[in-house]
């Protein structure tokens, strides 16, 4: 049994990872200031003796006391919904010190503890790639300075500090970069377009497409990535490592699939291009598939029907 401390555990993905460590039989501490967060998304696990939750902003510090064998850094801002106020643009002085000050407090606990530690970067780090699909030698090809950046940079620069860390210290680490992922426990105004759509179509609102609905992405449901992070912590690499799911869909192929699936009949709309809005974006899972034997296995249509009742209950459509 290993004792784990996650960082942003009160998140969607970070919620699954609490009840995936519990379930392998492991205690959890789970860390959050719930900017982004609920402690809704982790209720059902407060009654386990090997669970723990702590409220606390990363960036001034994570008050865990006793041993620790893991940590896993997930605490950030992930929406690029530019109207939640829980997304990186509202936050965006906030997201930049999650990803460096926060980033910097989590690796000094795996350090002193001489943990397994875990950053949670991202596929935004590849910005609107030149090169596709995007493999983890590709340096990526991001606006310093755009909207995105401050959720882009701030990814960038903890894979910096993260790698830093083990070549000075030897902390023995695994960095994650993972790419669209959906399922239950996303909240309404995530942002992403596999929540946006779901909650227009079920409230029988104009679904938002922007741009001509031509560009791409890939969707990988919340339960394959959970075992992909797992994969990767358990294994022997250090990577960086893609995690998601490599077939890629347009966003009028997802509106369609999402509209069978709902029975909805919503129409489409289309809106500008958001500034910096990549064109494409898909992991090569090469290492994944080769140094850890994963690979995605649900469908997206599968994962979009059993993520449908999650937003039809917190909603209150489920009647």
């Amino acid at each position: 049994m290993a004792r784990v401390v996650i960082t942003g555990g009160s998140g969607f993905l970070g919620s699954h990872l609490c009840a995936a460590f519990l379930e392998r039989g492991d205690e959890v501490v789970a860390v959050d200031n719930f900017l982004s967060g609920s402690p809704d998304n982790v209720a059902h696990l407060q009654g386990d003796a090997s669970f723990r939750l702590i409220e606390a902003d990363v960036i001034d510090g994570i008050p865990v006391d006793g041993p620790v064998d893991v940590v896993m850094h997930f605490a950030s801002p992930a929406s690029p919904n530019p109207g939640s106020d829980k997304g990186y643009l509202a936050h965006p002085l906030a997201t930049l010190k999650v990803g460096s000050i926060g980033t910097h407090n989590a690796l000094e606990l795996a350090r002193v503890n001489d943990a397994r530690f875990m950053v949670a970067s991202t596929s935004e780090v590849y910005g609107d790639p030149l090169v596709h699909p995007q493999q983890e030698t590709y340096w990526g090809n991001v606006n310093p300075i755009g909207p995105r950046s401050v959720y882009d940079e701030a990814k960038r620069y903890a894979e910096a500090v993260t790698m830093s860390y083990h070549r000075e210290f030897g902390t023995d680490i695994r960095i994650l970069r993972i790419f669209n992922t959906y399922g239950p426990a996303m909240a309404p105004d995530d942002g992403r377009v596999v929540s946006n759509f779901i909650c227009q179509a079920i409230e029988g609102k104009p679904i938002t497409i922007y741009g001509d609905g031509s560009q791409t992405r890939s969707f990988c449901f919340v339960e394959d990535e959970v075992a992909g992070i797992l994969a990767l912590l358990d294994g022997s690499i250090i990577g960086p490592c893609n995690i998601g799911n490599d077939r890629e869909f347009t966003m009028l192929e997802l509106a369609q699939l999402v509209l069978e699936v709902t029975g909805s009949s919503s129409e489409l709309v289309f809106e500008p291009l958001p500034e910096d809005d990549p064109t494409q974006r898909c992991p090569d899972l090469t290492v994944a598939r080769g140094e850890l034997g994963w690979e995605p296995k649900i469908p997206l249509r599968e994962g979009l029907e059993r993520t449908v009742p999650h937003f039809r209950k917190v909603l209150g459509l489920d009647a």
